[in-house]
């Protein structure tokens, strides 16, 4: 294989793994996204669940 080819085949290879990192970096953001999106959930539902718990043992008291 020539130079020519041997530096042709690095650059290619560069732009193909450039194109990889890209898309990684994308699925990445993604996936933060969607983690954010989750954690904001939960911390909904403890705080709901919380909320629910601290109903439940006024009523107790009250009852008792």
């Amino acid at each position: 294989m020539s130079v020519t080819g041997r530096v042709w085949g690095a650059l290619t290879a560069m732009i193909k793994l450039e194109d990889k990192v890209t898309r990684q970096s994308e699925a990445l953001k993604e996936q933060q996204s969607k983690i954010e999106d989750l954690t904001a959930r939960v911390i909904r539902l403890e705080a709901q669940l919380e909320l629910l718990t601290t109903a439940a043992r006024a009523r107790r008291l009250k009852g008792d």
